[in-house]
């Protein structure tokens, strides 16, 4: 059957994606499908592993899933003709050619330091990261997990000052991808730096604190993400970085930066005006409840956060929430006083 299957290029083979909601299902054909499903990275991982998650998942009542994860580094290369077109499609139109800008450099950030935090608050900045030399967690072995563990460990151990901290707990046994996996989660001592590790990505590192310092947020991530990324590289496994793809990571959605830089922030009446919706978009953000995706806000309080990722850098997204966020608490003071904002509404960014 295997033989018969492979002759008719995989047409018995492919997903019945009809009644499916999401970036992969709307870029796979039959002929992409027939092109790729007899190809693999050199760690194993297939076409049929890539699409997995979107044929088990059909999409989501309110946001466009992506419908597919890379298992290694060489994911985007192998499987580009089917990942180009999803990440084009996610991205705004990013292209297979076009380069992407990373800059950690927190004191390129102007202002974050004066969010009124009689509206703002709380103030949080994470991304993802991927080592180098080892398959991502979709793909990843119990032994890659493990070792993945103890180099972070390691690492994440030898962090003073600021970042000095522990390890809160271990998912060895109950982790949330695997039941043989190995997790760890850890915190500096004042619980506003954490690193989760072995989660979705190899590493997922947040920056947060109560207020509308955003500037001392993203300072921490910045400083933060670069002492670990050099304890990385004296063992040989830096992160998975390029210039088109920016960091690397396992949900195309996260590709560039991997970034989410939000607010807890307070909007009661602007939230409730016709063009809300309209100003987040013209200002590049996005909201959600206070409680994640599929939350709703609590008296008026929303997480704000940048929706770009790929094709501008840290800088430019954390800027874009700073600006963004400032301009809509000016707005609902305005609103509260019975004015009118029209003359306020932004152009597009």
């Amino acid at each position: 059957m295997s033989k018969y299957i492979k002759q008719k290029q995989g047409a018995e083979e492919f997903p019945d994606l009809s009644k499916h909601n999401n970036h992969m299902a709307k870029v796979l054909t039959k002929e992409i499908y027939g092109k790729l499903r007899d190809k693999q990275t050199p760690s194993g991982y297939t076409l049929d592993d890539v699409i997995q998650t979107g044929v088990d998942n059909p999409g989501h009542p309110f946001i466009m899933t992506v419908g597919c994860v890379a298992g290694d580094e060489e994911s985007y290369t192998v499987f580009k003709d089917l990942l180009d077109p999803i990440i084009s499609d996610r991205h705004g139109g990013y292209k297979p050619d076009d380069k992407h800008k990373t800059d950690l450099n927190f004191e390129n950030l102007k202002g974050g330091d004066d969010l009124d935090p009689n509206y703002v608050l709380s103030s949080r900045v994470r991304t993802g990261r991927s080592i180098k030399g080892f398959t991502l967690p979709p793909h990843n072995s119990r032994g890659e997990r493990r070792l993945i563990e103890k180099l972070s460990v390691e690492a994440l151990t030898s962090l003073d000052g600021e970042f000095k901290g522990k390890s809160s707990l271990s998912l060895t046994t109950s982790c949330l991808t695997s039941p043989s996996c190995s997790s760890t989660f850890r915190h500096n001592d004042n619980k506003t730096f954490l690193v989760w590790v072995n989660e979705e990505d190899h590493l997922r590192v947040i920056s947060m604190q109560q207020g509308g310092n955003m500037r001392e947020v993203f300072r921490r991530f910045c400083v933060g993400l670069t002492k670990i990324e050099d304890i990385f590289k004296k063992h040989n496994h830096g992160f998975m970085w390029n210039e088109h793809l920016g960091y690397i990571l396992t949900c195309p959605s996260n590709l560039g930066t991997g970034l989410r830089g939000g607010v807890h922030v307070k909007l009661p009446k602007l939230s409730t005006h016709a063009k809300f919706e309209e100003i987040l978009t013209r200002l590049r953000l996005q909201k959600r409840g206070t409680g994640g995706v599929d939350t709703a806000s609590v008296g008026g309080v929303f997480d704000i956060s940048n929706a770009d990722r790929l094709g501008s850098s840290e800088v430019a997204q954390v800027q874009l929430v700073v600006d963004g966020v400032k301009l809509m608490v000016e707005m609902e003071k305005k609103l509260e006083k019975g004015e009118a904002i029209d003359s306020m509404i932004p152009s597009q960014k």
